[in-house]
């Protein structure tokens, strides 16, 4: 079967996968749809190390095609998105709610694929989208509805359950607050659409790209600058929320810079991994705080198929943020296409 692997040194559209049944408590999956991410080029520019070989991609919609046993919830042929979150489901972190803790969730990469005779093949973020088929633990497959358009289900998965999240989980966004968004990319627009959804008064969107006004405002902007330094005359106190999107250390210090009293600033992009960023300690007086925030402190079975019933009523929106489709084969042009910032989401299709 077809798959995207990276190898340490290269990528390859590679036709030679082949991928384990599912066991007990797993779940295989058709993929038909599968978001590029950043996350994803972070493996390959180093930013985010991770063993290779290994299958890339983690924000996927497909049809299941097989269950292993104990799975009840999922049958084959129900439509799913994926999570990341391959989480136990028994230990403190998850009893209390909070699986993007839960410890067997992180850093545990499994081989469920081989190439040639016995060659293993990492598995990335639990998931591995960018294949024809995977395996994922059953916690992870969240059916759908059928009408939701697998391209657009997609990108459920990460990008929407990441930002949306990460406004109403994490921030806690409440009606009449300010928001700032710095980086309008998949995870800025799904801050946005979360922030409109949450009651936020005044959105300001922040992007270097004046090109990306027009789809920031789409989803959710009530302002638009392509530097911080207007922020301070939209919002002379500063806002109650800042959220970088970007990943860049010198942003940092601007979100925490830009915060009101009480304010709060929301790190989601992913700088190197050992980039420190640095602050004034009276700035943060005043009760201000800095969160890092992991796949928007979702619960992905109570928020995927939340976040698909508010598509249905027209309250999220997916389509749009679908920019651009591309055949797994034209995956060095969807790599481009994202790096060069013309896409909002590339969407693989298989």
């Amino acid at each position: 079967m077809r798959g995207v692997v990276f190898d340490g040194k290269q990528v390859q559209v590679v036709d030679d996968l082949a991928v384990r049944e599912p066991g007990p408590g797993e779940v295989l999956v058709a993929i038909a749809a599968a978001g590029l991410c950043h996350s994803d080029l972070s493996v390959v520019d180093g930013t985010i190390p991770f063993p290779v070989p290994v299958v890339l991609g983690h924000e996927g919609a497909g049809v299941v095609e097989a269950v292993g046993a104990g799975v009840t919830h999922v049958a084959p042929g129900d439509h799913v998105a994926l999570s990341t979150l391959a989480n136990c489901g028994t230990c403190a972190e998850c009893d209390r709610g909070r699986p993007t803790m839960c410890r067997q969730a992180i850093g545990r990469p499994g081989k469920p694929f081989t190439r040639g005779a016995a060659d293993l093949v990492h598995q990335f973020a639990a998931n591995s989208a960018f294949a024809e088929r995977t395996v994922v633990k059953a916690v992870q497959a969240v059916r759908i509805p059928k009408d939701i358009p697998l391209e657009s289900a997609a990108l459920i998965g990460c990008g929407v359950l990441t930002g949306v999240g990460a406004v109403l989980n994490r921030a806690r966004v409440d009606r009449g607050d300010s928001v700032v968004v710095i980086g309008t990319g998949g995870i800025g627009l799904n801050v946005l659409q979360g922030a409109r959804l949450a009651g936020a008064l005044r959105i300001v969107a922040v992007d270097a790209n004046p090109a990306k006004e027009e789809m920031a405002r789409q989803f959710g902007a009530t302002d638009f600058l392509t530097s911080t330094e207007g922020v301070k005359d939209i919002l002379p106190t500063g806002a109650d929320h800042v959220f970088e999107c970007v990943g860049r250390v010198e942003l940092i210090r601007q979100a925490i810079d830009l915060l009101d009293r009480h304010g709060q600033a929301v790190l989601l992009g992913v700088p190197p991994a050992a980039a420190e960023a640095s602050f004034l300690v009276s700035s943060l007086y005043l009760d201000k705080s800095v969160l890092g925030c992991r796949y928007g402190s979702s619960r992905p079975q109570r928020d995927i198929a939340l976040y698909a019933e508010l598509y249905r009523q027209g309250r999220l929106l997916f389509d749009e943020l679908v920019t651009a489709v591309y055949p797994v084969e034209d995956f060095a042009k969807a790599r481009a296409d994202a790096e060069a910032g013309r896409v909002a989401r590339a969407v693989l299709t298989f």
